[in-house]
């Protein structure tokens, strides 16, 4: 079985010292172990990281900037120097090994012209096969006017967003005194979930219909819900009403991964719901077991055309690759 994986993370060390991520990273509570783990991986791309692949049978790594990402600067100027480096760096990280990575653009969202004019470069100049970005930036989320700009390039270019977490949790009461749950265990899931609820039901894909929105970690929710979207969508009043049902948009225009998701029975469920075309491979290297996410989806009780196109052939469709 062919496997691209595309929510495998990096680091670069000249922006890691940056003064914004030493504070991420002490509020996400991340344990020493793990920490010095993931800071000996992170900006590794051939001692362990090709290793790790060969070893898990993963034959490409779509590769982007780890979290915070450019989303840590509140300064635009900043955000527009860090990730034009971002991208050239990884631009040469790719074309070393053209074999087994692929790129997606870091964007300078603080400024959305920059954002757009930075993802044509990236896709037009350095062959990356679309962005990633890590949530709201600074209370701003992507279906508000200005980010219309971006969604028009994105579907221009015919290349994805992958709307990943990683800014800071908004505070909410119910995670008082619990700070695991505020980001991966579930708060990010579901402040993505949310995000790109907004996306839908603020009519971003009725303006955009090109356009594509990757979720990680089997839909951050959302596949077990659309029937409960569809269902409560109706009674309120909106005012611009969806062209669809809020369902229609989740498995066309909003496609998932399985990124640290590896349970047979949510990939089936999610199938179901969803259908296999819809659903891609990922890992999200190195936070997660490589071996794992293979044998999750090598155990699921699907087809094995579906376990093609899942593992692979959705993202060579949906990514051009």
């Amino acid at each position: 079985m062919r496997y691209i994986a595309l929510e495998e993370a990096f680091a670069i060390p000249e922006l890691a010292v940056d003064e914004h991520r030493p504070a991420f990273w002490k509020q996400a509570r991340i344990s020493e172990r793990y920490g010095k783990e993931f800071a000996r991986r992170l900006p590794d791309f051939t001692e362990y990281r090709l290793q790790d692949m060969d070893e898990a049978g993963i034959d490409i790594q779509v590769l982007s900037l780890t979290v915070p990402g450019i989303q840590a600067y509140t300064d635009a100027a900043t955000a527009r120097d860090r990730a034009r480096f971002a991208n050239d760096y990884l631009a040469r990280v790719v074309a070393g090994h053209p074999d087994r990575f692929r790129g997606f653009a870091a964007l300078p969202m603080q400024d959305p012209r920059a954002a757009a004019e930075e993802l044509s470069r990236a896709v037009r100049e350095l062959g990356f096969c679309g962005a990633l970005v890590n949530d709201q930036l600074q209370g701003h989320y992507l279906d508000e006017p200005q980010y219309d700009e971006v969604w028009t390039a994105l579907e221009e270019l015919s290349v994805p967003l992958y709307l990943h977490p990683g800014a800071p949790t908004d505070r909410w009461k119910v995670l008082d005194g619990h700070p695991e749950l505020a980001t991966a265990m579930w708060g990010w899931a579901a402040q993505v979930g949310g995000h790109a609820m907004r996306c839908v039901t603020g009519g971003v894909f009725d303006r955009h219909p090109g356009a594509t929105l990757i979720l990680g970690h089997m839909g951050e929710f959302l596949p077990y819900m659309r029937s409960r979207f569809d269902s409560r969508y109706p009674i309120f009043d909106h005012d611009v009403p969806l062209q669809r049902v809020p369902s229609a948009y989740i498995g066309s225009n909003v496609v998932i991964t399985n990124s640290g998701v590896f349970s047979p029975a949510a990939l089936t469920g999610a199938v179901l719901e969803m259908g296999a075309d819809a659903i891609m491979f990922s890992i999200d290297y190195p936070y997660e077991s490589s071996r794992e996410a293979v044998t999750g989806l090598e155990q699921t009780p699907l087809s094995d055309t579906d376990r093609e196109k899942i593992a692979h052939g959705n993202a060579e469709r949906i990514l051009r690759l």
